[in-house]
């Protein structure tokens, strides 16, 4: 049997918030779905709340593996999918309840290979939603149907590696033969971008469609300094594939913007982890940034003054940012010393985590 949408699903640990996930999908106004969850052996209670959800819908399926990270549990999943159109979320997130009717006819309506859609972020500290400005909506190309071709400097930078607020064509993956890449972090982004690369036809639909929940400490992005470089490997293995593909030079000034902006982000998350940060920088200078093409050269043809300026920091002994970077993205400790306040775009998150 075949479905109009397979939603494969990662769960590692999330008892907390798994439900409201999974209530998100299964109370979906598109009913023609197959769910499939794959636990990443889980140490919580989350593989007992997946096993309690597929014994009350016939539509899930539940797989399970040894811990090998969210790679490679999409990847079991991709295998298992029968339906027409593929959606990856993550199980601490949620779908609006009818996101996938609406992605599912804009597919349709487009004959699209991807079909992506804006987000809302769902605070859960402050235990609200917010809308961040996370699609630059001012390059997307005015047409109902675009390919990589049509804005080339800004395909990655645009739209995000995440899976979640994007539709995918089955066929069109297994055509292609795209699969995750299976590191700890960031697996997601060579998965995305190979797919946004060679997608004839993607469209988009204006609405905020999914809810991203920040503020946890379960997440990838709260585990940065566990496994430090995955995000330059994962930037490095789709400057191979973009060469192998001979569209690299064509996509280099996006390649290149949103690698930097990877390594900056990425630095300044590991900045109260010093040898996470010590062990990434090292990286970066002796083999990363010269395999992802970052060079003095480029960063000069492709960057601000400003960004560029702010990027040669990296090359001094000890971490240091200038008062103007902090408005975009610090971490501090709160006045009570039981939380940590992020800032990001001058927007504040609150977590719990604090000095002692």
């Amino acid at each position: 049997m075949s479905y109009k949408v397979s939603v494969i699903i990662p769960v590692y640990n999330v008892e907390n918030y798994l439900e409201q996930c999974l209530d998100s999908v299964i109370n979906q106004t598109l009913k023609d779905i197959e769910i499939i969850l794959v636990d990443d052996g889980s140490t919580d209670s989350s593989l007992s709340v997946c096993n309690e959800y597929a014994q009350k819908d016939n539509r899930i399926t539940v797989l399970t593996q040894q811990n090998k990270g969210a790679g490679a549990a999409r990847n079991m999943g991709l295998e298992r999918a029968t339906g027409e159109y593929l959606s990856i979320l993550d199980s601490d997130d949620y779908f609006e309840l009818n996101m996938l009717e609406k992605m599912y006819n804009k597919a349709q309506s487009t004959e699209a290979d991807i079909v992506v859609c804006d987000v809302n972020h769902f605070d859960n500290a402050l235990m609200e939603i917010k809308y961040i400005e996370a699609i630059n909506k001012s390059v997307i190309p005015k047409k109902e149907v675009f390919n990589y071709k049509d804005f080339p400097n800004y395909i990655f930078n645009c739209f995000q590696n995440w899976t979640w607020n994007k539709l995918f064509k089955r066929e069109f993956i297994q055509k292609n033969n795209i699969q995750f890449q299976e590191i700890q972090r960031t697996n997601d982004l060579y998965f995305t971008c190979c797919a946004l690369v060679l997608a004839a036809r993607i469209s988009y639909l204006d609405e905020r469609m999914v809810c991203y929940r920040i503020g946890t400490t379960s997440n990838a992005q709260s585990t940065n300094y566990k496994a430090p470089t995955d995000f330059a490997k994962a930037f490095i293995k789709l400057k191979d594939f973009l060469e192998q593909k001979n569209i690299y030079n064509e996509v280099k000034s996006s390649y290149i913007n949103w690698a930097v902006s990877g390594c900056l982000y990425n630095l300044h998350t590991l900045y109260n982890y010093p040898k996470s940060y010590k062990k990434l920088r090292n990286y970066l200078i002796d083999t990363g940034f010269k395999q992802m093409d970052i060079t003095e050269e480029n960063q000069k043809l492709f960057y601000s003054e400003y960004e560029y300026n702010e990027f040669m920091k990296i090359y001094k002994p000890e971490p240091h940012y200038n008062n103007a970077f902090q408005r975009i993205f610090s971490i501090k400790n709160s006045y009570d010393k039981k939380h940590k306040i992020i800032t990001i775009l001058g927007m504040k998150i609150k977590i719990k985590g604090g000095k002692n």
